[in-house]
């Protein structure tokens, strides 16, 4: 159901504005990689970034599997910077991550981010400067806490929303130990047209299925495998998907995606499945693991045969947020994973 007020149809034209030729449906979190001293790889990014290019056009940075959770304040603007001048040379569409437990630090945050975009774009127009930008908006998360009530997170999230600047809101109980519900979700997007996209990685998704108006809201879902039943172009409830795999499967979501619309469904479930087989193998291989959090890890482990190649085992294992390698045995076995679904590449880009 799309709600018809006025409140909905601004939202529209801002999406249409935001996106003159659609919103895409796939988005990534890119991954934040490390060198050999544990700083910021910006080559390594940089590199990553523009592989994906063809295929992802809108990024979320920091996204959770970016490490947004870990970045210290030094490494988010780091990271920031890249993805802007990123953005500016591959045509992007960036989607800011405030990643923050407490809804007053994601304010707070958040300001500093947009003067900055402001003086970096030479512009005091708010609107204007996250144009030049290639800044779509902002993403949020409720506040964390397993205690946290609808209304302690109503009470958080509507600071933020009355700024007026593009918002997307998501759904990460993984992180924020709570849930966001229908009914808020679904008041929120009645009263603020700026609340234009919402991603859930729950894997419940509730808010999409609970039948709530949610007013014209660009849905994307964040969870993992099973694609195509999810797809609004088969009958599914999310318009788009933002996915930690699109690091390492971007050809193959966006092929996924084509040809589903296009009326080939069962090539594209054909995909679906091997890339659901694949993931749900490899995320399996990370699980154990004590350090960095399994969407990292397992996308990190696969984007390193999609960086070095079939042969790449034995090359320096991808280093996590806190310093620590990838075991060489969970690569061992992630190259077996791709071997298996028929996914692993010919070639490295890093050697392109």
């Amino acid at each position: 159901m799309v709600n018809d007020s006025a409140i909905a149809v601004d939202r529209l034209e801002l999406l249409k504005r935001l996106f003159p030729a659609g919103v895409p449906p796939l988005w990534c979190p890119l991954l934040t990689h490390y060198d050999k001293d544990r700083s910021i790889d910006r080559k390594r990014i940089a590199s990553h970034l523009r592989h994906l290019a063809p295929h992802v056009k809108g990024f979320l940075i920091p996204g959770s599997t970016s490490d947004g959770w870990e970045l210290n304040d030094d490494e988010f603007w780091e990271v920031l910077e890249l993805a802007l001048d990123q953005a500016q040379k591959l045509e992007l569409h960036l989607l800011v991550g405030v990643l923050k437990a407490d809804a007053a630090e994601a304010l707070e945050t958040l300001t500093k981010v947009l003067r900055h975009i402001k003086t970096r774009a030479n512009e005091r127009n708010a609107k204007k400067a996250l144009s030049k930008a290639r800044v779509c908006g902002f993403a949020i998360c409720p506040p964390r806490g397993k205690a946290v009530s609808q209304p302690d997170m109503e009470q958080g999230l509507v600071p933020i929303m009355e700024l007026g600047l593009p918002v997307a809101l998501y759904q990460l109980p993984q992180v924020t130990q709570n849930e966001i519900g229908p009914e808020l979700v679904s008041s929120l997007a009645e009263r603020f047209s700026n609340f234009i996209l919402f991603k859930d990685s729950s894997g419940g998704d509730r808010v999409v299925l609970s039948g709530r108006n949610l007013g014209g809201l660009f849905t994307m879902r964040g969870a993992e495998g099973d694609y195509v039943r999810w797809m609004s172009s088969l009958g599914g409830p999310y318009a788009g998907f933002l996915l930690s795999t699109a690091n390492c499967f971007a050809a193959e979501l966006e092929q996924m995606i084509s040809r589903a619309k296009a009326g080939s469904l069962d090539l594209a479930r054909g995909l679906s499945e091997r890339m659901t087989g694949a993931v749900n193998d490899a995320f399996g291989i990370v699980r154990s693991l004590p350090v960095g959090n399994i969407y990292t890890n397992a996308n990190k482990a696969i984007d390193h045969f999609f960086a070095h190649g079939p042969n790449s085992a034995e090359t320096l294992a991808p280093r996590l947020h806190g310093g620590a390698c990838l075991p060489s045995e969970v690569l061992r076995k992630t190259a077996e994973v791709l071997v298996r679904y028929s996914l692993m590449p010919r070639d490295g880009y890093l050697g392109r």
